[in-house]
């Protein structure tokens, strides 16, 4: 009777350090200094790889466990483009090795328990489009080099407690300092503290309310809700005219836009406007 002593394993570093050890073994590995263990819960489908620069396409699943893959840095994004390394083992002697892929980690999913997430190839990036947009918005991302904005002063920061929660995407303030309705609108919500640490949104809406309260809504529920007392930061937004990065920033120099381009109707007919 053949037998195989092949097995697979993964390892993983996050950006912020963390490297960890995975394999479809039944016990744990060691490669490089680096325990590879089998109790993660993780595994992946079988590689699709090509010639050339073409993209390896794979996936890899498993258990969102407390001392793994936890929901909660998924939702942080602290998994967002981890570097992935995969190597085809010989569990009997695991000098002997073969690397079969190298890239990262793409979008990652959560359901009932479980994480899925996407690898990309080490030629992913050479997808990515290159060079300068021209248009009349701004190209840059606020507070980016691009930009130079400082977005930790109070004119375009504040710490706030929260109060009330709804579904973990509308939070309602009775009392907030004194910035002009809309001021966060496109802006971000950090969560600092508790279960939700961590966890940003994209704002949707900054509503000043008849009262004095505010009402700021997010575009997407936060995946763990806040509780009552937890501290977020709330940073303005940017809706990329020149106007707002006049007034609001007071930035013009560094806009990464061109206001004066013609717009797309002269272009098409340029003589229909004179």
């Amino acid at each position: 009777m053949t037998t195989t002593t092949i097995c697979r394993a993964w390892l993983i570093a996050r950006k912020d350090g963390l490297r960890l050890g995975f394999t479809d073994h039944d016990a744990v590995l060691t490669l490089d200094g680096v325990a590879f263990r089998p109790d993660h819960g993780m595994n992946a489908r079988s590689l699709m790889q090509a010639s050339g620069l073409s993209v390896d396409n794979s996936e890899a699943e498993g258990a969102l466990t407390d001392g793994a893959i936890t929901e909660q840095d998924i939702l942080a994004g602290k998994w967002d483009s981890a570097e992935l390394t995969m190597w085809e083992v010989d569990w009997a002697d695991p000098m002997r090795r073969k690397k079969v892929f190298a890239g990262s980690l793409g979008e990652v999913s959560r359901s009932r328990g479980a994480f899925r997430a996407e690898l990309r190839g080490l030629s992913e990036p050479l997808n990515a489009a290159q060079g300068r947009v021209y248009h009349p918005r701004c190209s840059a991302r606020l507070g980016d080099d691009a930009c130079t904005m400082k977005l930790d002063g109070a004119a375009y920061s504040t710490v706030l407690d929260v109060e009330g929660c709804e579904d973990g995407r509308i939070f309602r303030f009775a009392m907030f300092p004194g910035y002009e309705s809309g001021w966060f609108e496109r802006g971000v919500l950090m969560m600092r503290n508790g279960q939700a640490e961590g966890l940003q949104g994209a704002i949707k809406n900054d509503t000043a309310l008849p009262d004095g309260g505010r009402e700021v809504e997010l575009w997407k529920s936060l995946g763990i809700h806040p509780e009552t007392g937890d501290r977020l930061r709330l940073i303005a937004g940017c809706d990329k005219r020149a106007e707002t990065c006049r007034l609001k920033f007071n930035n013009f120099l560094n806009f990464r836009g061109f206001p004066h381009l013609p717009s797309e109707d002269w272009l098409l007919a340029p003589r229909a406007g004179g």
